[in-house]
């Protein structure tokens, strides 16, 4: 199998660096200036076994590549708030001998949330879920690091709608090969729901900081104890979000992480105030350029309570 890692940072890079060095087929999909660091220097991942530099395939979109194999994996790790612009990049590109990637291809969906899924199965006819446990961090074009030992990481797999089949085995034992723990799962998304809970916290920390306070966890707990006062029991380093923030991408995954739980509350008439305004002030420090933690925790935690006042 070829794996094709459409948005090769933090996650999709070390991923496909670490099923490179185990032999397996791998195409990275960046753009900007990462994408010409890749394309220049190579992919320059750090993990607990040291820094290797790997020379792999950079392409922009699928035209670059051609026409796409039968045995073609995708795996799709860019931030949900992209990922639909990729899924319709995607989506009909041809396969060799007949047929679009959305029709034949597997896809994996790779993100922190829920929502790329849903998304993903509005197009693609055969679509798994990756409950992601890989602490990473992407700051520099064409660098990445993923320092966990002994494992790099832990990759739950299963179809997003339900289920396990044999390419999911295929895909995990790939994985596995790759110095990662790859559960195949039939619940897939019951996993994906409990890990949101903790990705609640994404939002404090890109605005107040990464380090560890009781006030953070204060903040965070009211955040939680709202997604489960609306949310089936078990279904629900600077993160991804600060990580964000920190490289200036103009965005961050808010709405998809505290966003789930606001909209779960409004369809079923629950008040999430604290996740609102958690939302809220990640998306105006992604639009207003502002640097992480530029927030204190007691300024990030009165908005709050004034959210709370108004419910």
């Amino acid at each position: 199998m070829r794996y094709i890692i459409i948005g090769a940072g933090a996650i999709g890079a070390t991923i496909g660096g670490r099923l490179a060095e185990s032999g397996s087929e791998v195409v990275l999909v960046a753009r900007g200036a990462h994408a010409e660091a890749l394309r220049t220097h190579g992919l320059r991942l750090t993990t607990a076994d040291g820094e290797r530099v790997h020379h792999l395939p950079v392409v922009g979109g699928p035209a670059e590549l051609g026409e796409l194999r039968p045995d073609d994996v995708l795996l799709l790790t860019v931030k949900t708030q992209d990922a639909l612009a990729a899924l319709e990049a995607w989506a009909d590109a041809e396969v060799s001998g007949g047929g679009t990637a959305a029709q034949r291809l597997p896809l994996l969906c790779g993100q922190n949330g829920v929502e790329s899924e849903r998304l993903a199965l509005r197009r693609f006819a055969r679509v798994y879920g990756v409950c992601v446990w890989l602490p990473a961090t992407f700051l520099e074009p064409g660098v990445v690091s993923a320092l966990c030992a002994p494992l790099t990481g832990i990759l739950h797999i299963g179809k997003a709608a339900g289920g396990a089949d044999a390419p999911a085995r295929r895909i995990a034992a790939d994985l596995e090969k790759a110095g990662f723990a790859a559960p195949v799962v039939e619940d897939v998304m019951r996993w994906k729901h409990a890990k949101l809970l903790g990705n609640l916290g994404n939002a404090i920390q890109a605005t107040t900081g990464p380090e560890p306070e009781p006030a953070k966890a204060a903040l965070l707990l009211r955040a939680i104890r709202e997604a489960q006062a609306e949310a089936p029991a078990g279904e629900v380093r600077g993160g991804s979000s600060w990580q964000s923030l920190a490289r200036g991408t103009g965005s961050v995954e808010a709405d998809y992480l505290n966003g789930e739980i606001v909209l779960l509350g409004r369809l079923h008439g629950v008040a999430t105030p604290v996740n609102d305004t958690l939302r809220h002030a990640a998306n105006i420090f992604a639009r207003e350029g502002l640097p992480p933690g530029a927030m204190s925790v007691a300024d990030l935690t009165a908005l709050a309570d004034e959210a709370v006042a108004r419910a």
